[in-house]
């Protein structure tokens, strides 16, 4: 399985995060599926870091690929493709970087790790 990473999923698994469920747990430590951190989820991470709305031990820039390297998950970069897919998007999320996560697991067939309410009412698959 090809798993896409919500940010809010990378951030709770760098803390170790009772928020994990069991079954993201597993996906995430099944050593057959391939894990990916969206540059999406680097550019959101970023721009709360930079707002004061999210504390981090270093910064982005060092915190990310850091912990990317330490949990074995790969960079996913945004592709023309990928934005191109937002026309197609009902509106249902209004948040542009959840969004953006939702096109790119359609357009590179990825399940997206989150357990946000929203974003599973796409047409994507989901695990939590």
């Amino acid at each position: 399985m090809k798993l896409l990473l919500d940010t809010c999923t990378f951030l709770w698994l760098t803390k170790g995060s009772e928020e994990l469920s069991k079954n993201a747990i597993k996906a995430f430590t099944d050593p057959k599926n391939e894990v990916y951190l969206s540059a999406v989820s680097a550019w959101e991470i970023n721009v709360k870091y930079r707002l004061g709305k999210l504390f981090l031990p270093l910064s982005p820039d060092k915190f990310i690929p850091k912990e990317r390297k330490r949990h074995l998950v790969a960079p996913l970069d945004l592709t023309e493709q990928d934005t191109l897919h937002l026309c197609k998007l009902p509106a249902t999320h209004k948040d542009p970087f959840d969004r953006m996560l939702i096109c790119q697991a359609i357009e590179h067939s990825l399940t997206i790790l989150t357990p946000d309410p929203l974003i599973v009412q796409y047409p994507i698959r989901n695990l939590w």
